[in-house]
């Protein structure tokens, strides 16, 4: 009998300490850090496709899960900050990108160049890969008219800038599509399975931080 009990018991703190991981793993993923892996070439060179990152969660205020309701956070998104977020015209994805600007500022796209209040952007994280220019009555990928950001919501680009899919295309991210502040690459591979992910494995941006 007793040893049933002593059995019985240690079953139970097994149990326990299981759903007590579970629980601290929610916790964590909602509220403080979540995972994240590059899918394609829109950040391209700054995040490459197969870079795994971790992205801030608690730097602008988590959001409590299956709400809008958004916490207090530390600070405000800035202009240059990377950022995950869910793609306005469908949710259920994630996109990450540059914030290149916030609310109540003015945002202009003039022959592939970025000026934000009338100033002209020092860029030195971009690349074009396209040396031609579209005009605006294509698309506004190289020239975009004036845009003030309205309150609430950032305007994000990709660093690889033509071949990006961003906020000049559907417009700007509300602050309640905002899941957190890229910080730091702690895995990048160029396999595209997991059979040579290791063999593919580039060490050299692994722990670099996101800038």
């Amino acid at each position: 009998m007793a040893r049933a009990k002593a059995q019985k018991s240690q079953l139970q703190e097994y149990v326990e300490a299981i759903l007590w991981a579970v629980a601290l793993t929610f916790v964590l993923r909602a509220f403080v850090i979540q995972a994240f892996r590059i899918p394609s070439e829109s950040m391209v060179r700054t995040l490459l496709v197969g870079d795994f990152l971790f992205v801030n969660k608690f730097e602008y205020g988590p959001k409590i899960p299956f709400t809008h309701v958004r916490l207090p956070g530390v600070r405000k998104p800035r202009r240059g900050d990377v950022i995950v977020f869910q793609y306005p015209p469908d949710p259920s994805k994630d996109f990450i990108k540059r914030c290149i600007a916030t609310e109540g500022q003015t945002i202009e796209v003039r022959e592939k160049e970025v000026y934000v209040d009338g100033k002209k952007l020092v860029e030195p994280y971009i690349q074009h890969i396209d040396p031609n220019v579209r005009s605006a009555a294509l698309d506004p990928r190289d020239n975009m008219p004036p845009f003030t950001v309205p309150p609430g919501y950032l305007f994000m680009m990709g660093d690889n800038r033509d071949n990006s899919y961003d906020s000049r295309f559907w417009g700007p991210v509300a602050m309640d599509l905002v899941k957190g502040h890229a910080m730091f690459i702690y895995y990048s591979t160029g396999g595209n399975s997991w059979l040579n992910y290791l063999l593919s494995t580039r060490f050299d941006r692994m722990f670099r931080p996101i800038r």
